[in-house]
């Protein structure tokens, strides 16, 4: 999973609102936040504890839109036929029918609470990339696009080391046949620590961490060049 518009601009307007609205300190002290120039001061800069909460609200907020995607996408991964014939879905939007008519949009969403808990580990991405920033910024003479190619490359997999077992038990949830009249079978994972559970007890500890290096090493490149590009962007934004 790498950064997209949509998570980094609800990241952006999440940071903006907890920095004027939470953790100003022309706001804790009592005085009008718009009274006052506090832009690129030192006391305006939002805490790395900020970053992190942003990167949650961020990542909540994709979910509503990236949990029926993923859904879809995990259904279609696992029809291993060759004959074509005989897979129950033809392709993703035949997916998306036969699921709302034997499901309705709660069908659609299965899985969500399992993508809300993965999305939750965002505070652990955008928290470490905010220290290693500042610590880049302090310790070397990097420029800033390099500073933010290391940093974002790094976070991303502070992330992934965090937060893959839960990636792990979600495709559990979201490839488990959704039962009744779709046909595919009988629903074995009602709730989370069910599928968490099924991992364990099949695999032990090494099937939360199954599929992790190539995913580990992907990460880096890929949110590396995206938080360059991102940065660069914004920089060039007028405040």
């Amino acid at each position: 999973m790498e950064t997209g518009n949509s998570m980094l601009g609800s990241l952006t307007f999440y940071r903006r609102v907890l920095n004027e609205q939470v953790f100003s300190s022309s706001r804790i002290s009592g005085v009008d936040v718009g009274t006052i120039e506090t832009v690129g001061s030192a006391e305006s800069r939002l805490p790395t504890f900020g970053h992190g909460i942003a990167g949650v609200m961020a990542g909540w907020t994709v979910s509503f839109i990236a949990a029926p995607v993923e859904h879809v996408k995990a259904r279609l991964q696992i029809q291993y036929a060759v004959d074509k014939s005989k897979r129950l879905y033809s392709g993703p939007i035949d997916c998306c029918t036969k699921i709302a008519r034997a499901h309705g949009l709660q069908g659609l969403y299965h899985g969500l609470s399992a993508t809300l808990l993965f999305r939750s580990f965002f505070f652990f991405w955008w928290a470490s990339y905010d220290v290693l920033t500042r610590l880049l910024s302090s310790q070397t003479s990097l420029s800033a696009p390099a500073i933010n190619f290391w940093a974002g490359g790094l976070s991303a997999q502070v992330f992934w080391i965090t937060s893959y077992p839960s990636d792990v038990v979600k495709q559990r949830i979201m490839t488990d046949p959704l039962g009744g009249s779709l046909g595919d079978g009988v629903r074995k994972y009602p709730r989370w620590r069910d599928a968490a559970r099924a991992v364990w007890r099949s695999e032990g500890i090494r099937g939360y961490w199954r599929g992790f290096l190539p995913c580990f090493l992907r990460a880096f490149p890929a949110n590396a060049m995206a938080l360059v590009a991102f940065e660069s962007v914004m920089k060039g934004l007028p405040e």
